[in-house]
């Protein structure tokens, strides 16, 4: 089955989310943050939050300068400043991220949030694992695993527009940039 075959089978969003939500309700309590991480782990962390109706205020985090590709990239030109309004240490923090590939974002991301404080404990919530990794991080909440890991040049884009009274959101197959 080629990749394109595989991501027509891939769930719509809408459906993805509402799995993520039932894979992390049994563990949602008032201890659990959510911590977003730009741009599409922040969409899918403001949807879960309110959905998983969380008390702790939502976080969000830039990674841009915790990046390894950082000292030969530069600064990503869309950074953005990173709000965690809540106690880091010793909080049970869940970082949420849309698709998770080589690890590489979510090992920046935590570099990122140690900078705030030590969390009791992190765990990682996708909504798509497409494989490739490079690093030994997996989510302990993902709502879909891909059969076969996507070339390196092709990459899950997760968009979300404006609807009347919800966000609509999809998954889109795109050729990578840095390629």
């Amino acid at each position: 089955m080629s990749n394109i075959q595989a991501l027509a089978k891939l769930p719509k969003a809408d459906a993805l989310l509402a799995a993520l939500v039932d894979v992390m309700r049994p563990q949602a309590g008032p201890t659990m943050a959510l911590v977003g991480i730009h741009t599409g782990g922040v969409w899918l962390a403001e949807q879960l939050h309110a959905a998983l109706k969380l008390t702790i205020p939502l976080g969000s985090i830039d990674v841009s300068f915790h990046r390894d590709d950082y000292s030969s990239k530069g600064l990503h030109r869309g950074a953005k400043a990173s709000s965690i309004p809540f106690a880091v240490d010793g909080a049970q923090i869940v970082l949420v991220d849309d698709v998770l590939y080589t690890g590489r974002t979510i090992r920046a991301a935590m570099n990122e949030l140690y900078d705030y404080g030590r969390p009791g404990r992190i765990d990682l919530a996708v909504m798509v694992d497409r494989g490739g990794r490079e690093l030994p991080i997996s989510a302990r909440y993902c709502a879909y695993t891909l059969a076969a890991a996507l070339p390196e040049n092709q990459e899950l884009v997760l968009t979300r527009s404006d609807g009347e009274s919800n966000p609509i959101l999809s998954l889109s197959l795109k050729e990578r940039r840095d390629a």
